[in-house]
């Protein structure tokens, strides 16, 4: 049988994040009041002043009071968050038509909510800006790599854009800068098996198990680096080629060579930088994405206008490094 659709929220965004649905089970008992304080993670004092405010509502978007009783129900309300550091960077537009948008997104911008980082995400900041409620992202791209990310306009989309990614139907291009190490062979197909446990802050490579993951490295060029400490001697930008996508498989497969990426702070350790420390962000950009359009049957590649600090300005970079 068909899942029935979700009802529509009788609320409406805010600053570009939907309302939390949540569903009462029918086997509850007692009244909403007793199971928003069991169920929300915050104090009875903080459910008991969102009641009175008339923060929760029901499918007609009726404020509901707390006594209600019976078998289950729907309910909506806007979590209320922390003020968020602002990311100082902003997002281009490459690409808009009636069904996609492809945005150049900068370092340490989220693509969607999570965690700690819901309004300055590129999700929010897009439906917030351009007026597009209904926006979703086709694919995701780490909060600290930069470059191309595509979203869908409409939601009747968003399948057949989604799909092209779980078919490997999209070839994807990454730039990124690390030491130069002369005696490793290059261009190289890396294969490994990658775990990424909840809780963990960095995959880790199985050995022996079964490669579910893979990415192609080419070297693309070789320079100088400025003689300052935290910087090595040799730099090398390389193009990567994954062919899975799975979490944080470049950076993994990049150390797992030996070749850290530079300002990564999870590999090859797990460090704790200020997360408003914009200084010294991830040498890693989506360059490029290349697919055929599964509604128009048009061929399109998107090009991202990005440069890597490290590589276009080392001096820059070093400098930041010894700081």
């Amino acid at each position: 049988m068909p899942r029935r659709p979700r009802p529509p929220s009788p609320l409406p965004q805010r600053d570009g994040i939907d309302a939390i649905r949540l569903r009462v089970p029918d086997a509850h008992e007692g009244t909403l009041r007793a199971y928003l304080r069991e169920r929300l993670p915050v104090p009875s004092a903080v459910v008991d002043a969102m009641l009175g405010a008339g923060e929760f509502v029901d499918a007609s978007g009726r404020p509901a009071h707390g006594g209600e009783r019976g078998p289950g129900g729907t309910y909506w309300f806007h979590r209320t968050r922390a003020p968020e550091p602002a990311v100082p960077f902003p997002l281009r537009v490459v690409h808009r038509d009636d069904h996609l948008l492809v945005v150049d997104k900068p370092h340490f911008l989220a693509t969607t909510p999570r965690g700690s980082h819901i309004t300055e995400t590129a999700l929010a900041r897009l439906r917030r800006d351009l007026g597009i409620p209904a926006l979703s992202p086709a694919h995701r791209l780490d909060r600290l790599t930069a470059g191309l990310v595509l979203f869908v306009v409409r939601p009747g989309d968003r399948g057949a854009y989604q799909s092209l990614f779980a078919r490997k139907e999209v070839r994807k291009e990454y730039e990124a800068v690390a030491a130069h190490a002369p005696a490793l062979s290059l261009p190289r197909t890396v294969r490994s098996h990658l775990v990424k446990e909840r809780g963990e802050m960095a995959a880790r490579e199985v050995a022996g198990a079964e490669p579910n993951s893979e990415t192609r490295v080419e070297l693309l060029g070789v320079r100088t680096a400025p003689a300052l400490a935290g910087t090595p001697p040799l730099l090398a930008r390389y193009r990567l080629l994954p062919r899975t996508g799975r979490t944080h498989q470049l950076r993994a497969h990049m150390n797992g060579l030996g070749l850290p990426l530079l300002g990564d702070p999870l590999y090859p350790r797990v460090t704790d930088p200020d997360p408003t420390d914009y200084r010294r962000p991830l040498q890693l950009l989506a360059r490029s994405v290349e697919f055929t359009d599964p509604l128009s049957g048009e061929r399109r590649r998107f090009t991202s206008g990005r440069t890597l600090t490290a590589w276009h300005d080392p001096l820059r970079w070093a400098r930041t490094a010894r700081d």
